[in-house]
């Protein structure tokens, strides 16, 4: 059974608490008519002060909420904004400030200063000239009136501006539009403008960052990203162009000039990456097909033939079909003398085709444009070993077998070679010296071209045969004195295969 005492203890021990909520509650009441809008502001003001803006906001946010008469209120939170850099966001708030107090002269100078930055200049003038009768501050006076002569000034250069833009002289009016955007940096006319102007001088770099910037300024502006996606097309960069016409289609998807250019870039650049995985996947031909595809889809734009050829080139020249990848890579060439990957892939060509000393020249011309290219360096070292090499012996040219041949081709043709050149066959000493020689190599060539360590060794252009191109590698057998002198080595013998010449 539960004492008295023990629920008189319990009751004492809550009723502080109780008193507590209620006082809360009483003080809610109280706030919610004035008091809860003056703590906002307060804590508003001393955030704002600390710099912690976001926190700054939502309390001027409530003050508004609990009294959208505060013109206070609607001022402070449009400080806010502008320390935010939020000038959009500012402007209506500067605009019910006026509403609510048609004297309060510092915000119609902050609306004056933001209109200017949009280029509304007659809207700009009005505030300023409102300030100079108000009774301002000398401060705001001086500030009112250097405005306002700032804006004359640049209404007069929107006049000549538009007319050196009609009479199509863009490099005057692109200087006057720069003038114009130093002070109304927010102008989206102005910087469309100037845009034309700078796709007109065939600057589209300037273009590209002028567009960019009145797409993010004016809301819902469709004709920039078009613009934007064709100009990216017409500089070869289907990606780009893609995104930009995607966002036009965000906002519009009936869009008639997007739509139609979207198609257009949509093919192009599904046949790229295609084009690109065939190339990933080795199927070199193919890919070949397929960037001849791009280049009927896109005959007028000169970058996207050049793209198509050079990679072209570089399925060409990994596929080894030599002779063609040197055509069209020395087509590429013509236009792009300076093209890196274009005249590695031709070096590479070159390579397979043998010649080695145009293979180095096109290393050497890369290398200069591109410095630290660690395959330009390689590739340049193997020509240069591959030509040393080719003005003393050639197993592939003794074999009379292309670079690409197999290991049966190899032993066949050593076969037949073998039986032509054996040293039996010649009676005349010095036909038979010539012969033994001539024997000699081919055994040679045989034994390093089915050794596939030996003829990788040789293929990257050092001779396993040659004790000088060893540097150091303790390598297989060099031959010495003549054709009964090499140590323990036997032409016949050596290989999967022995057999016998009967010669009568």
């Amino acid at each position: 059974m539960v004492s008295i005492d023990h629920v008189a203890h319990k009751v004492l021990t809550y009723i502080p608490y109780v008193l507590v909520l209620i006082d809360m509650r009483y003080e809610g009441v109280k706030c919610g008519k004035d008091g809860s809008v003056d703590n906002h502001m307060e804590m508003g003001k001393k955030l704002l002060a600390a710099g912690q803006l976001a926190d700054a906001l939502s309390h001027f946010h409530a003050a508004v909420d609990g009294d959208p008469k505060n013109y206070m209120a609607y001022y402070r939170r449009a400080t806010v904004f502008l320390a935010m850099g939020k000038s959009k966001s500012a402007l209506p708030d500067l605009s019910r400030v006026i509403e609510l107090k048609p004297d309060f002269t510092s915000a119609r100078l902050q609306r004056g200063n933001l209109l200017l930055k949009q280029g509304k200049l007659d809207e700009a003038e009005s505030d300023f000239k409102k300030v100079l009768k108000s009774n301002p501050s000398d401060k705001e006076e001086k500030e009112a009136q250097s405005q306002l002569t700032k804006s004359d000034e640049i209404q007069r250069l929107v006049a000549q501006s538009r007319s050196s833009f009609n009479s199509k002289d863009y490099m005057t009016a692109a200087a006057q539009l720069d003038t114009i955007i130093e002070i109304c940096v927010w102008d989206v006319t102005s910087r469309e403008m100037r845009a034309e102007c700078f796709i007109q001088m065939g600057e589209m770099g300037k273009a590209i960052s002028d567009l960019k910037a009145a797409s993010k300024l004016k809301s819902d502006n469709t004709q920039a990203f078009y613009k934007l996606s064709t100009i990216y097309y017409e500089l070869g960069d289907h990606e780009m162009s893609l995104n930009e016409v995607r966002e036009c289609l965000k906002l519009d998807p009936d869009h008639k000039q997007c739509f139609s250019h979207y198609k257009q870039v949509k093919k192009l650049n599904k046949q790229i990456q295609s084009a690109e995985e065939l190339i990933q996947e080795q199927r070199y031909e193919d890919a070949v097909s397929k960037y001849e595809a791009v280049m009927k889809t896109e005959p007028n734009v000169h970058h996207f033939t050049l793209l198509a050829k050079e990679r072209i080139c570089h399925a060409l020249a990994q596929g080894q079909q030599a002779s063609r990848a040197v055509q069209v890579c020395s087509e590429v060439l013509q236009s792009d003398p300076e093209n890196v990957n274009v005249l590695k892939n031709r070096a590479e060509a070159y390579v397979q085709e043998e010649q080695y000393e145009e293979a180095i020249k096109d290393y050497e011309t890369a290398g200069k444009h591109s410095e630290n290219d660690r395959q330009i360096k390689e590739g340049l070292e193997r020509a240069q070993r591959l030509l040393k090499q080719s003005q003393k012996r050639d197993y592939y040219k003794i074999l009379g077998v292309k670079r690409t041949a197999q290991k049966k081709e190899i032993i066949k043709a050593y076969r037949k070679l073998a039986q032509q050149w054996h040293p039996d066959n010649f009676q005349d000493p010095e036909e038979k010296k010539k012969a033994e020689k001539k024997f000699i190599d081919i055994a040679q060539a045989k034994e390093v071209l089915t050794d596939p360590d030996m003829r990788t060794k040789f293929d990257h252009g050092e001779d396993p045969m040659d004790p000088e191109s060893q540097q150091g590698h303790h390598h297989h057998h060099h031959f010495q004195g003549g054709f009964h002198g090499f140590q323990g080595f036997n032409p016949f013998g050596s290989g999967p295969f022995n057999f016998k010449f009967n010669f009568n």
